[in-house]
């Protein structure tokens, strides 16, 4: 099928394609380094000085790269990029990697050379023209000499005070941005909705009513929840992240927390959809309190007391409202 392909194969490029794509792969290479670098520089220091000198490497690849086209093709480099080549290595978005921690990135980084590698040594192996093979064989050595001045990069900029210092700020950006606000929206969702859900159980002792209740309470407490976290604060001052994060964290979680002790009521008999419910709430109100010793270092035994005595009265309440 590779006359439906609008893209080239490996095998269907000259030697200066392919000396112009690896030219074009390393200066992507190289803005992408640049750009984590640039992205993490305020909280993350010590891994950004890590990605300037990988960039830096990137540079002096590519600056070999040219000289060697120029000597053999000329100063013309065609255009050619990843995109162009059918099954070469595709590199994720800047903006798709960002969010997804620190670690995540350095990953990301070391698979992006572990590629590279395994690329031109592949390459090297498909072609029978010796050149062209010692000239693959050069850049996998390249990339593989990469991965090694990252390290030696890391253990320079990277020690285990710089380390210790980035893996607690990246816990603290973590529980700001995400656990806060989802554990405020589980609380509430789990304890707002406690009494119109069992006031409408004991009121009416209709299990569909009652779980159409809980579901209006829960769905329209996590919208009002997650709009209120995104809305009260942008992050810029407060360092608490992305107010998209932190209302998403929030609504979700509150219509989780209100859903959890609703969605037993969709069990037809009364007395069956309520036993299961209250055991429900239990759990919920036991994993709140987990998750602030957790994370929030809240004794257990405080947190438990508080949010299970909390709990414990919000349901009574709904239960004699709804038996009144």
């Amino acid at each position: 099928m590779r006359f439906l392909s609008q893209r080239k194969h490996f095998n269907d490029l000259s030697e200066q394609e392919i000396i112009a794509l690896a030219i074009s792969s390393e200066e992507d290479d190289a803005r992408i380094y640049r750009s984590y670098g640039e992205m993490l520089r305020a909280d993350f220091p010590a891994t950004a000085r890590i990605f300037d000198g990988m960039a830096e490497e990137e540079d002096s690849h590519r600056a070999r790269l040219i000289a060697l086209h120029e000597e053999r093709f000329g100063p013309v480099i065609p255009l050619i990029r990843r995109e162009h080549v059918a099954g070469y290595y595709a590199r994720r978005p800047v903006w798709l990697v960002e969010n997804l921690g620190i670690d995540r990135i350095r990953a990301e980084a070391e698979a992006m050379e572990r590629d590279a590698e395994r690329f031109y040594l592949a390459a090297a192996r498909r072609t029978s023209d010796a050149a062209t093979r010692k000239l693959l064989g050069d850049l996998a050595a390249a990339e593989a000499g990469h991965q090694a001045t990252a390290s030696a990069l890391e253990v320079t900029h990277l020690d285990d005070g710089a380390r210790d210092d980035e893996a607690a700020a990246s816990h603290r950006q973590f529980v700001l941005t995400w656990v806060q606000p989802g554990l405020a929206g589980l609380m509430d969702g789990s304890v707002s909705t406690l009494a119109p859900i069992f006031a409408t159980a004991f009121a009416t002792q209709d299990t569909w009513t009652t779980f159409l209740v809980g579901l209006a309470a829960s769905i329209g407490a996590g919208i009002s929840m997650g709009f209120t976290e995104a809305a009260s604060d942008d992050g810029e001052i407060s360092g608490r992240g992305s107010p998209i994060k932190r209302g998403l964290a929030s609504g979700v979680m509150t219509t989780l927390g209100g859903l959890g002790h609703a969605l037993p009521y969709l069990i037809p008999d009364f007395w069956t959809a309520t036993t299961i419910a209250i055991a429900i709430v239990f759990v919920e109100l036991w994993a709140i309190a987990w998750i602030q010793n957790r994370y929030m270092e809240t004794p257990f035994f405080r947190a438990a007391f508080q949010v299970v005595l909390g709990g414990a009265l919000v349901l009574a309440a709904g239960i004699l409202i709804g038996s009144g």
